[in-house]
Parts: structure tokens; C-alpha cells; sequence
């Protein structure tokens, strides 16, 4: 039997901890604002607009379990920032009860960061356990998340779209747990290097490739890396064998590896793909496999594209100091 110093000692270290597995978050952290049903903010924007522009000081938000048909924007401040979603599972994307949707495109004459439902302007931001969706659909590029900050994490959080769903376009960020969901080009950017781990990457019909990384010089920082993670036909989506591709280059020095990670057979035996017959821009780019498995993981691939001999370290990808601000419980 425990002893009560015993239980008061998890007790603390628990309320230390940003997450213990299987944890719920039902009811506002200390110090954060409320947002839903019984809280003080009808909207996740009015709560974000209360918050202090100047402070370095972190804040939060903890938003309660419902559906908000709202764009919301994070800009301009100067300290960190913490979003969470109200869950009784903090472990994962599977229990979470909030939700985020949207319909803005560029079809409607927006670019690609102001059509998304949930912007995130600023640096130094977690966000768990938050279903984010761009209910567009097919026919124009349509943002679930657009993540242009410095140190920027998704613990827990579901994107879904159809083209373009995940912008991934400036700093380190780190995607741990999450679940994405999309069509064409649906993980994509110019600058970010960014570090996805255990999550669950699902395509649906009418699509063809997951990744369009943009790193467009040898300089550039970008460098996307799926590790532990796994590809497949997103539930109750009928899609054709060999008809996606891991990625394909919107800049000429397009970096991604898959890698750990298990290949349902929606992948292509060539793996990767040029960006079109008559631009192919394959001439610098740095495609890489390691350790993959499943029947999308074998094939002949593309001849621009590496077997490689090891494992990218995820301090590669984010620098030395990652455990600074990436939440490490998420990690595998």
C-alpha cells in the first residue's frame, strides 16, 4: 500500500509534468484562461486577444471539449505560449474532445498561411491535444495549421485536409504523436526543419503525394524527418495501392527521410516523384529511406532518392539543445 508521503510525492512530480501518459485534462490548468461551455471565453480567438502582447512570462490557454467553427491566429507575442485541448488522454490524438474547423482556401483569395484555421505567427508554442481541420475539401490549397514559429510543438494534435493541410514553414518544430490526414502536398514548407515522431500520417482518395518540402539552397535549413511513424489509407477511404508517393521537391533542394516507420501499400514501389514530367527538380534534392517496413517500403526507388546506412538523429534535425523546449515525454 502506498504511503501518503508516497502519493503525495507522484502527485507533485505529476503536476510538474507536461504529461503523464493516459492523463486527463479535463479542467483548466493553473493560471490558464478557459475557453467553451461554462468558462469565461465563448471563443478560442477572444481568449487569445486577452492575452498579454508584452509579457515574457509564459501563458496558456485550456479550451473546454466542443466543435469551434472559428480562425484563430496567434501573433505577436513575446513570451511562450501553451494551447490545451480539453482530453481525458493526453497520450495521444485518440481521446481528444476539441476541435477546430474551418473552410477559408486560396480559392476564396487567401495564401496559403491566411487560409489556415489555426496560424501560429510566433515561437516558442506548444499545442496539445487539438483536432485542427480545414473543411474545404478538394479543389484549392486549403491550410489545417500553418506553423511558422521557432520551437514550435504538436504533442497530440490531429491536422486533416485535403491539399495542403500541414505548413510547416519556418524554425525547429517538432510533431510527436499526431495524426495527419490529407490529399496532395499535405506536409509542406519552405524553412522549417521539423522532426515528426510516432504519428500517424493517412491519406485519402483522389491524392498523390505526402510531402512537398521547399528548402530551395544548400544553406537552407529545411529538413523533414518521419520517424516511428506509419503511412496509410485514412479510415473508410478506398485507395488504390502504389497510387502515393512519399514526397515530391517544390523547391530543387527538397530534404525529407522516412525512416522506422511502417509503409502500408498506398506507397509507390518508386517511392518518390519528380514535380511534374516538364519541371522535374530533382537535381539537388536529398530523399532518404532507412528501416522502413511494411509493402509500401520495398520496390525500386526513384533513382534520385537514398537507401541510407543509418538513422537521422533527431538532434540533426532540431540542434543539441532540443530538450530545452520540445516536450520529451511524447518521443519514442
Amino acid at each position: 500500500m502506498w504511503s501518503v508521503l508516497t502519493f503525495v510525492t507522484l502527485l507533485a512530480t505529476g503536476l510538474a509534468a507536461p504529461l503523464n501518459k493516459r492523463a486527463s485534462r479535463t479542467s483548466p490548468p493553473s493560471g490558464c484562461l478557459s475557453v467553451g461551455s461554462g468558462f469565461t471565453y465563448s471563443t478560442i480567438q477572444a481568449a487569445v486577444n486577452k492575452l498579454s502582447k508584452t509579457s515574457t512570462s509564459s501563458q496558456c490557454i485550456w479550451i473546454n471539449q466542443g466543435t469551434y467553427k472559428e480562425q484563430v491566429s496567434l501573433e505577436g507575442f513575446k513570451g511562450p505560449l501553451v494551447l490545451y485541448g480539453y482530453t481525458s488522454d493526453t497520450s495521444s490524438y485518440t481521446g481528444n474532445k476539441v476541435t477546430i474547423t474551418h473552410n477559408l482556401s486560396q480559392a476564396s483569395g487567401a495564401t496559403n498561411d491566411g487560409s489556415a484555421t489555426l496560424r501560429v505567427e510566433v515561437g516558442n508554442v506548444k499545442v496539445y491535444n487539438i483536432n485542427v481541420v480545414n473543411s474545404y475539401g478538394k479543389g484549392s490549397q486549403a491550410v489545417a495549421v500553418s506553423a511558422q514559429g521557432d520551437k514550435t510543438g504538436f504533442y497530440g494534435v490531429s491536422f486533416k485536409g485535403f491539399q495542403d493541410t500541414l505548413l510547416a514553414d519556418n524554425g525547429a518544430q517538432v510533431y510527436a504523436k499526431c495524426y495527419i490526414e490529407g490529399a496532395t502536398d499535405f506536409i509542406f514548407g519552405q524553412k522549417a526543419a521539423a522532426w515528426f515522431d510516432r504519428s500517424d500520417i493517412r491519406v485519402v482518395a483522389g491524392g498523390f503525394y505526402i510531402t512537398a518540402n521547399g528548402r530551395d539552397s544548400s544553406s537552407n535549413p529545411s529538413y523533414y524527418v518521419i520517424n516511428k511513424s506509419t503511412v496509410a489509407a485514412a479510415s473508410g477511404q478506398s485507395v488504390t495501392a502504389g497510387s502515393y508517393y512519399l514526397g515530391r521537391p517544390w523547391r530543387n533542394y527538397s530534404r525529407v527521410v522516412f525512416q522506422n516507420s511502417n509503409l502500408s501499400n498506398v506507397i509507390n514501389a518508386a517511392g518518390w516523384k519528380s514535380w511534374s514530367d516538364s519541371d522535374p527538380r530533382t537535381d539537388h534534392v536529398s530523399y532518404g529511406e532507412y528501416g522502413n517496413t511494411g509493402a509500401g517500403a520495398s520496390g525500386t526507388r526513384a533513382s534520385f532518392s537514398k537507401k541510407l546506412g543509418s538513422a537521422v538523429s533527431i538532434s540533426t534535425v532540431l540542434g543539441s539543445g532540443y530538450t530545452s523546449w520540445v516536450d520529451t515525454s511524447y518521443l519514442s
